[in-house]
């Protein structure tokens, strides 16, 4: 059967839907559940109102478990936390993870920067996967797997492609999950590049408020030419 049913109701009909190409990816099976699409957010709002998979809650600020706990108490769906990676490091990593594992996160996020011992104290103190962002290929990933990194998350803008190509063909049974652009066309590539789940960032609430705004003046006043 090929139509799948669907009921969206009347007051959430207008809810955030990911781009369907990336349905054409394998997934990463994670206790059980498969993952296809991930959405980069932390705003409550956007993380109830989308159809995603699992959110990748990731932020420029050092990760607070404060911030964590609210995200997941909001969302419907798994989380994968942030423990930093960048100005956050080290022990402090280390016990993050380990506090986002018992408010409930489905994994951690650590970023680029992070040393290749952390991952490995990480991986010591949690039984959820460590998924370790990769920007280059001038990164060591073999290093991050050996050091105990279970997902990878390849975020390098136009050339997350090449990529995930280059890693795909080094390391065939690593999961991977990869940003996919901001097209359809994007995307798919980055699917056929090797790519088993892909991350999605949605519009900001300010760009979603700005247009509903746009078609309330519009119909109240159809002259009114900020409503173009």
């Amino acid at each position: 059967m090929d139509k799948i049913p669907e009921y969206r109701g009347t007051l959430r009909s207008h809810l955030l839907d990911i781009p369907r190409v990336i349905s054409q990816c394998s997934g990463i099976r994670i206790f059980g559940r498969k993952i296809r699409s991930l959405v980069f957010s932390t705003d409550v709002a956007i993380i109830k109102n989308v159809n995603a998979d699992a959110i990748i809650a990731v932020y420029p600020f050092t990760p607070q478990p404060t911030i964590t706990q609210a995200i997941i108490s909001v969302a419907d769906v798994p989380v994968f936390a942030g423990v930093g990676g960048g100005t956050t490091n080290g022990a402090r990593s280390v016990r993050l993870a380990a506090y986002a594992e018992h408010q409930g996160a489905y994994g951690v996020v650590v970023n680029a920067p992070i040393a290749d011992e952390t991952i490995f104290q990480i991986k010591q103190v949690v039984d959820i996967p460590v998924i370790a962002t990769i920007v280059s290929l001038e990164m060591d990933i073999g290093r991050r797997i050996a050091s105990g990194a279970d997902i990878l998350n390849v975020s390098g803008a136009a050339k997350t492609p090449e990529i995930v190509s280059a890693i795909r063909k080094d390391f065939p049974d690593i999961p991977i999950i990869a940003t996919g652009g901001p097209t359809d066309g994007d995307i798919e590539r980055t699917i056929q590049a090797g790519a088993n789940a892909i991350t999605y960032t949605p519009p900001t609430n300010g760009a979603l408020f700005a247009k509903m705004m746009r078609d309330y003046r519009a119909r109240f006043d159809p002259k009114d030419g900020s409503a173009t």
